[in-house]
């Protein structure tokens, strides 16, 4: 078996267990560059050497280490996926480590500048009906792109007021939909009566993940927001304006979709930090 046909293997074995398409992307992406990296090894010499090899070809390449230790996950899965198919007798990746990470607050939106946003998209055309939409529904749902953008007609109950989102490893969850946003959402449909998508182009064909992330962009500019902000930011503003107003951390893992309570728990820093801030600036003896 080639490189090229171990990695074709591998990506339909991640698109039969329904991994996303932007998990499938930067898989491809990622697995292309250690081939041209390495060479395109045969896939059953494949060892600790090697790896350490490729490691070592980042790190002089001034990769971050957020970087690394993405292609580093990718490589592992691979070695996984070619021991259990019996590629390999054993799986070399268990050897590496993965580098010690900087621990980044997330970066979010005060809800001044999320009420900006939304106030952004305005008049009774099709683009900012939708648009409009597009913005309510990631700020009050806290959803990611990917679970926006694969959004269906069947998957919206407007008068219940929630929406059914499919997350990571086609994981389903309800998320709830605010007036605001289900409003909008309801005028969107409208834009596009024949449309299986909630949020479409100007076919009527499902909006791409790319057009949706221009949608927030352009919206970004309006608004004169000068950080970076992406379809993610939002996602960030609404687990901490949630946990800003008393939300319990439990809750907002079950509205996030989050696996694991301690990925959650980092937006507790975020308004640890906040609270700090303020602290200092009101206490007299701070």
């Amino acid at each position: 078996m080639t490189w090229d046909e171990s990695v074709d293997l591998f990506l339909e074995h991640l698109r039969r267990r329904n991994v996303s398409p932007e998990t499938l992307r930067a898989y491809a992406s990622d697995l292309a560059a250690m081939g041209e990296t390495l060479a395109r090894p045969d896939p059953a010499s494949i060892d600790a050497l090697l790896l350490r090899r490729f490691l070592a070809c980042l790190r002089d390449a001034d990769y971050k280490k957020s970087s690394i230790a993405r292609k580093l996950a990718c490589a592992r899965s691979l070695c996984r996926f070619l021991h259990r198919t019996g590629v390999l007798a054993d799986n070399p990746a268990r050897a590496l480590r993965t580098p010690r990470l900087e621990r980044r607050l997330p970066s979010c939106m005060s809800e001044e500048e999320v009420s900006a946003f939304l106030e952004g998209p305005k008049g009774d055309s099709k683009a900012a009906r939708r648009d409009r939409a597009i913005l309510e529904t990631f700020y009050s749902t806290g959803c990611r792109i990917s679970e926006l953008a694969g959004l269906g007609r069947a998957d919206v109950d407007l008068p219940g007021g929630v929406v059914r989102l499919r997350g990571k490893g086609r994981k389903e969850r309800l998320a709830v939909l605010g007036a605001p946003a289900a409003a909008a959402i309801r005028s969107a449909i409208e834009c596009w009566p024949d449309a299986e998508a909630v949020f479409a182009n100007k076919s009527g064909k499902r909006l791409s993940v790319r057009g949706v992330r221009r949608v927030v962009e352009k919206w970004a500019r309006r608004a004169g927001i000068a950080r970076h902000v992406t379809p993610h930011t939002f996602r960030h503003s609404f687990a901490t304006h949630m946990l800003d107003r008393g939300a319990d951390l439990r809750s907002v893992q079950e509205l996030l979709g989050h696996a694991n309570l301690q990925t959650t728990q980092i937006y507790t820093q975020v308004t640890t930090s906040k609270m700090k801030e303020i602290y200092g600036k009101a206490h007299p003896r701070a």
